[in-house]
């Protein structure tokens, strides 16, 4: 019996989604128009980086033949490798909207059918019944923020009044989301997350799908960071997804990251937390050793979206994805016979682009494993194959949607 090893770079966009102009992102490219700036020098930085976007090992598995056929174009100014080994494509998204949820839902198998809700992006964030409700639940004195935000600068801009006044911050984004940023000792990480289980329990109503915990450290604007204890309440998926068939059938899913929480802990046996993508790098390669015959170890590498994607900040996401690429190697040399590693995207986040959401583009796939023979996949309908298609390498029963690709 295999293993399979399902990674998610977050917001590692190719461009080329069809539908993007419905969502105002038509043209959005995460990996090329990073590419485009490393090539003519624009995400050079002292200390961290400089030239055209370097990576051999995702270009050796098909990364660049992956951007011809979801842009038409290649990345600019990245070397064309020898020889490409294992499967490579891309995948449309069908699931409407562009946030974590709906992508990853979809990758495992359930594209989301439905409309979330959302705030609205100018003016107060927040219903104020809701507010008054929260806070009357919550015992609190009030909320600061009530907007449309970045979560960097919101607690730049209110972090030491809410350190002062007790009050926790609350914001949204172009996701259907909830986020909450509160001091781990000021206000207490252990209230910080019952105070968001309580706005869980009252925005079903309003089709929320997730609310998130962001605590954060420091005393001043200039020392303020947000720790590793982010967690995300979300809503259950709708049906039943891949890691619920697969704990089903007997097997065990390892969650790595953010997985557990996305999935609303749904059809996850074990979960590890870590803090930046090298430390989940770290945890992935020691789920690995830990998975048996049958199981999943599925991982989201967050920086690339919350650190670099979101703050717009093109040389630093160039330098993670290089980071992230030079420890390729350690993974494939974990592997056994008849393993497959997935990567892929659940939506993008181009650093180049307008605001500072998310972008609508397709995500690219890159399957390989021992013994994998290497051919085009060509553009896949829905995310939903993926699922699909490590549900028959690990001998389950297919799902209702999607196809696999073996």
């Amino acid at each position: 019996m295999a293993r399979a090893f399902l990674f998610v770079l977050d917001s590692f966009g190719i461009g080329g989604g069809p539908d993007a102009a419905a969502y105002g992102d038509e043209g959005a490219d995460t990996l090329g128009h990073i590419a485009e700036f490393c090539a003519t020098g624009a995400a050079d930085r002292a200390g961290l980086r400089s030239g055209p976007l370097m990576l051999p090992n995702m270009s050796a598995l098909g990364l660049l033949k992956i951007a011809k056929t979801a842009t038409g174009n290649y990345p600019a100014g990245m070397p064309m490798p020898e020889r490409i080994y294992g499967l490579y494509g891309c995948a449309n998204e069908i699931s409407r909207g562009k946030d974590t949820p709906s992508g990853h839902w979809e990758i495992a198998g359930t594209p989301v059918l439905f409309d979330w809700g959302y705030f609205p992006t100018e003016g107060d964030a927040f219903p104020p019944e809701l507010i008054e409700t929260l806070c009357r639940a919550a015992d609190l004195p009030g909320i600061l923020g009530n907007c449309h935000a970045s979560g960097t600068d919101i607690i730049d801009k209110y972090g030491e009044e809410h350190i002062r006044s007790g009050r926790p911050i609350c914001y949204t984004s172009s996701d259907s989301v909830f986020q909450i940023a509160a001091h781990e000792r000021h206000f207490g990480l252990e209230r910080l997350m019952h105070l968001s289980q309580i706005a869980r329990s009252l925005l079903d109503p309003y089709n929320i799908g997730r609310v998130i915990a962001r605590p954060f450290l420091g005393e001043t604007r200039a020392t303020f960071e947000r720790t590793g204890n982010r967690r995300d309440f979300s809503v259950p998926p709708p049906e039943p997804t891949l890691l619920d068939r697969l704990v089903a059938a007997g097997r065990t899913v390892h969650a790595v990251g953010k997985i557990g929480d996305i999935f609303a802990h749904q059809g996850v046996s074990t979960v590890t937390k870590a803090n930046g993508n090298m430390a989940l790098m770290d945890a992935t390669l020691r789920a690995i050793e830990a998975a048996a015959d049958g199981d999943l170890v599925f991982t989201n590498f967050v920086d690339f979206d919350m650190l670099y994607g979101h703050r717009r900040n093109v040389p630093g996401y160039a330098a993670a994805l290089e980071t992230f690429d030079a420890r390729l190697p350690e993974i494939y040399r974990k592997l056994k016979p008849g393993d497959l590693v997935v990567m892929t995207a659940d939506h993008g986040c181009d650093p180049t682009w307008r605001g500072t959401d998310h972008t609508r583009e397709r995500v690219p796939i890159i399957a390989y494993g021992p013994g994998l023979r290497s051919r085009s996949i060509g553009i896949r309908s829905t995310y939903a194959d993926i699922g699909e298609t490590i549900a028959y390498h690990l001998g389950i029963a297919a799902g209702q949607h999607g196809r696999s690709f073996l």
